[in-house]
């Protein structure tokens, strides 16, 4: 590949839906358990440190179970989305 191209990255439907429920399972434990999930997800997006996500109701996993830069571009992707 020519560094001077830019290169494509595509986000496939299934993973859309995957990174939703991921989603509202980890803001639903962190709500619990007390914690503001923006913030909680900001430090994990962040640094990569899965200790800013709870363990409770397994949420922890949960998050793993999708790579950080997937479940961000879809985030990205759905707010352009809804800026259009």
């Amino acid at each position: 590949m020519d560094h001077g191209d830019t290169a494509r990255f595509e986000i496939v439907t299934d993973r859309k839906k995957q990174a939703h429920d991921i989603m509202a399972e980890v803001m639903v434990s962190l709500e619990e358990k007390g914690y503001n999930p923006i913030n909680q997800l900001v430090g994990y997006f962040l640094s990569g440190d899965p200790t800013y996500i709870t363990n409770h109701k397994g949420a922890r996993g949960v998050i793993r179970r999708m790579e950080r830069d997937d479940l961000l571009a879809v985030i990205i992707s759905h707010y352009v989305e809804s800026l259009e």
